[in-house]
């Protein structure tokens, strides 16, 4: 079987993080790196292993690498609070011959508010989160960070669950953050105006709902393009904010 080291990057996630532990229970070591939680994540986290560190927070690519940094196994699966590994995708990952490749893309089945989207380019999610830590390193990106591999990258069969909005008050709450987070690192190469702020969001929403088929999911598909228009929304809001107060200083 192979040896595998789980990563995980937690802030106040008691809600999520016992079930998305419990599935990743079978493997060699977790390591679960915090930046500070309020609530039970910690004693939770330390139902399932003793490598639970702190690390002061620098942004997603900083504390992902500070936790792939202390895996001891060159294997490495990076994994998210509201993200599970499923039966069939462990088997995968520890009765395959991985060395065919030096990374792994899954496939995440993504969830909102309980139910399965496979429209707004939601069923074609394939994020590489399985990986040799010798031949891997992070994009340094504020938001969308990512791992880089030096080398061929494969593809697993099975699939991950990925729990994003439980609610749309959860949605709200990320949908501000994230867009934040994108208007800061697209200030300085992107223009903003009043024709961007009102077309910008349309246009997200006509290209989730009708050309990457969100219409198959119903009124679900059609709550996924108006958020995913709202967050295009703010990040031209914020944006514009951004470069007044530029302009103001």
């Amino acid at each position: 079987m192979n040896k595998i080291s789980v990563i995980l990057i937690t802030k106040n996630e008691a809600r999520n993080i016992y079930e998305c532990l419990q599935s990743v229970s079978w493997a060699d070591e977790i390591i679960v790196v915090d930046s500070g939680s309020s609530d039970d994540t910690l004693s939770i986290a330390k139902q399932f292993t003793d490598k639970v560190f702190f690390n002061e927070w620098k942004g997603f690519a900083e504390q992902k690498s500070y936790a792939m940094h202390k895996a001891r196994n060159n294997w490495v699966l990076s994994i998210d609070a509201d993200e599970r590994v499923t039966e069939n995708l462990k088997d995968e990952i520890l009765n395959s011959d991985l060395d065919e490749f030096d990374g792994y893309r899954i496939k995440r089945d993504n969830y909102f508010l309980g139910k399965l989207i496979r429209g707004c380019g939601w069923g074609n999610d394939y994020q590489l989160r399985l990986f040799k830590k010798s031949k891997t390193r992070l994009t340094d990106r504020l938001v969308h960070e990512g791992f880089e591999v030096e080398g061929r990258v494969g593809q697993l069969k099975h699939s991950m669950l990925h729990f994003s909005y439980r609610n749309f008050s959860d949605a709200f709450t990320k949908i501000n953050h994230y867009s934040t987070l994108e208007a800061i690192e697209k200030q300085n190469r992107k223009n903003v105006n009043a024709f961007t702020i009102v077309i910008t969001p349309v246009i997200a929403f006509l290209q989730h709902f009708f050309i990457r088929k969100g219409f198959i999911d119903g009124i679900y598909g059609l709550f996924v393009s108006i958020m995913h228009a709202i967050t295009k929304l703010q990040v031209q809001l914020k944006i514009w904010e951004l470069k007044n107060q530029k302009r103001n200083n």
